[in-house]
């Protein structure tokens, strides 16, 4: 049966605080740090504060998704209008923040049906945002593009997080070629010219290691 207490205001500056404070939390510590204990000791109030504003812990977790869905989805629309759209969305995928948002809140998804519905649907409904932006750029300069539209949100997207998710680890190798490569793709497309899907021969080696192996391979 749901519940028929009374709720907060969902336009009170307190729940606003509870729901940043929580996507602090997360990004400091990692989801499982959410608590109603955690959210009421960060701004100093009490922890049936808390459950005057939400009912659950879900559904804090949830009002998170939908605040970042809503940063997003103004970062796309400023993207669209933008002399460079695919690379201002590159940019928008590489933000360290958004892409351990992105991972805490996904692991979440996979413990909790609610959590998951609500991430299901803001991911939906973001990809679709950024293709309509590549259809748009699209326009006459790749009157029959090389990818699908939404594979080529998808690809760089997934590259841009990956880049990001690494950095924040202090992982390095290979960025600079994949930056380097997604570069000159995004350049050759806003120029209205073939992309560069084919590596450079010359700059593509095999790492050192990766040769012994190779090597070692053919002579067994």
């Amino acid at each position: 049966m749901a519940s028929t207490r009374r709720r907060g205001d969902e336009g009170s500056a307190v729940r606003a605080a509870l729901v940043e404070a929580a996507e602090k939390l997360i990004l400091e510590t990692g989801y499982p740090s959410v608590t109603s204990r955690t959210l009421a000791e960060k701004l100093n109030l009490k922890r049936q504060i808390v459950h005057y504003y939400f009912n659950t812990i879900d559904d804090v977790f949830i009002a998170v998704i939908r605040r970042n869905t809503e940063k997003v989805k103004a970062k796309i629309a400023e993207a669209e209008q933008s002399k460079e759209p695919l690379r201002a969305l590159q940019m928008l995928s590489r933000d360290p923040e958004r892409a351990i948002l992105s991972i805490e809140l996904n692991a979440l998804a996979h413990r909790r049906p609610a959590v998951r519905s609500e991430v299901a649907k803001a991911m939906a409904e973001l990809r679709a945002l950024q293709v309509r932006v590549l259809m748009g750029a699209i326009d006459e300069k790749m009157p029959q593009p090389a990818l699908r539209p939404v594979v080529a949100v998808l690809l760089l997207s997934s590259v841009a997080r990956t880049l990001a998710l690494e950095a924040a680890v202090d992982v390095s190798y290979g960025h600079a070629e994949t930056q380097e490569f997604v570069d000159d793709c995004l350049k050759a497309f806003a120029e209205g010219r073939e992309t560069p899907f084919l590596p450079n021969k010359k700059a593509a080696r095999i790492p050192p290691t990766s040769r012994k192996a190779s090597t070692r391979k053919r002579t067994t």
